[in-house]
């Protein structure tokens, strides 16, 4: 064992070329480690045949250690990149029914709650939007597919909430109409649980986003008033339906404190357009905040959220560099940017980890290690990965005594790097 582990540490302190020319050698005498190497190289037989072998492979028992949990979620983490790889690549192969099953596999961990720190939540949530990605580019049969997505919605274990935009094309209309008649139902029942009331409101404000019914939208989200950020959708929903005067006179009586429900509006005649000069236009809400976000965090994060829901998530991020937003909207930002904006996801997720090893708990050091996973994923997606073998040395080295932290990183298989003096 230890001159496996040396050996290890030998071929770790190669370099990429030296490495290679070596593997290199021994493929040309060694006919299976060539077979095995030109699979992995294929596109994309080979690395969906390494997908379905993970996903065939006995999953962690429930009475396993926490040592087993990891390695569940290790294995699904490979799973997912070379999905999202092949999806970002464009492949031809039909990806849903292995992204469907690694949705299923996961949700089945949660279920018997191998989820070490989160790392599984995290992980079902990516799958899930890989696997409406999958959808999108080779249907399923579209009441199968709805079918699948009211069973995870209101009989499921929990988890990530499903964003039915993400699987509209798929669904088609039969597929959406089957999800509306369920809903329908639901909202109808005389008693029906708190839990199964508002999955089903959700789902019909979804549904009506979807359909470009405004009147049914703005019904819906006037039951969640009184709430800044649902009146902040309301101006939008208005705005974008050409509502123009409509939008106006509601800014300006939430802004005053009275956010009761959009009246209907007449249907008889179309509407006037507004009259500039009758009256100065009220402040908006997102103005409103931008003056008061310099002074009070709240307002930050509340302008942060405004603006997201406003659909201008760039300008959302200007304003989170330039306000003291807390931590936890730093956060939701980044993982909303690091698809498209790696390198500004970095920054914030290397913060969260000093944050987390600072607070020197166990499963704060399993979070960091969790988060030091994606990081190397990103810096690979921005094309940086020796950026990250210089921030993880460094920050082995600065940490290089708490032996606990050090054991979640390798437990997240993360090769740790010799320590400098």
């Amino acid at each position: 064992m230890c001159g496996v582990t040396d050996l290890r540490a030998y071929l770790r302190s190669l370099d990429v070329k030296t490495l290679a020319e070596l593997l290199t050698e021994q493929a040309e005498r060694d006919p299976e480690l060539r077979e095995r190497l030109l699979r992995r190289a294929g596109e994309p037989g080979g690395e969906l045949a390494e997908v379905r072998d993970l996903l065939d492979g006995p999953a962690t028992a429930r009475a396993g250690a926490a040592q087993e949990g990891f390695d569940e979620a290790a294995k699904i983490g490979a799973v997912l990149d070379t999905l999202q790889r092949l999806l970002d690549s464009g492949t031809r192969a039909d990806l849903a029914p292995l992204a469907r099953r690694a949705v299923d596999r996961i949700t089945g961990a949660v279920r018997r709650r191998e989820n070490p720190s989160g790392a599984m939540g995290a992980e079902l949530r990516r799958a899930v939007r890989l696997y409406a990605r999958a959808c999108a580019a080779h249907p399923p049969r579209p009441e199968e597919l709805a079918r699948w997505i009211i069973d995870r919605e209101f009989d499921g274990p929990g988890g990530p909430e499903t964003d039915l935009a993400e699987f509209a094309s798929a669904l088609g209309e039969d597929g959406l109409e089957k999800i509306k008649s369920t809903v329908d139902e639901v909202l109808a029942e005389a008693g029906p649980d708190e839990a199964r009331r508002r999955t089903a409101e959700r789902l019909a404000e979804q549904l009506a986003e979807i359909s470009g019914d405004v009147d049914a939208l703005l019904e819906i989200l006037s039951r969640r008033l009184p709430r800044q950020e649902v009146s902040l959708k309301i101006v939008r929903v208005l705005r974008a339906a050409g509502r123009t005067t409509e939008a106006v006179a509601y800014a300006a009586r939430a802004l005053n404190g009275d956010s009761r429900p959009v009246p209907a509006p007449a249907k008889t005649r179309p509407e006037a357009p507004a009259r500039v000069s009758a009256e100065p236009e009220p402040e908006s809400p997102i103005a409103l905040l931008t003056r008061r976000a310099p002074e009070d965090a709240t307002a930050a994060d509340e302008l942060v959220r405004a603006l997201l829901a406003d659909e201008r998530p760039d300008e959302a991020w200007e304003a989170a560099q330039r306000y003291a937003c807390s931590p936890a909207v730093r956060l939701e930002l980044a993982g909303l940017r690091e698809a498209e904006h790696p390198a500004d996801a970095i920054a914030v997720y290397r913060t969260h980890i000093d944050s987390l090893i600072g607070q020197k708990g166990a499963g704060q050091y399993e979070q960091a290690a969790q988060m030091l996973r994606k990081v190397r994923t990103l810096h690979r997606k921005a094309g940086t990965p020796e950026e990250f073998a210089e921030y993880l040395a460094g920050l082995v080295t600065a940490h290089k005594r708490k032996v606990r932290l050090l054991d979640e990183i390798r437990r997240a298989r993360i090769a740790l790097p010799r320590t400098r003096s």
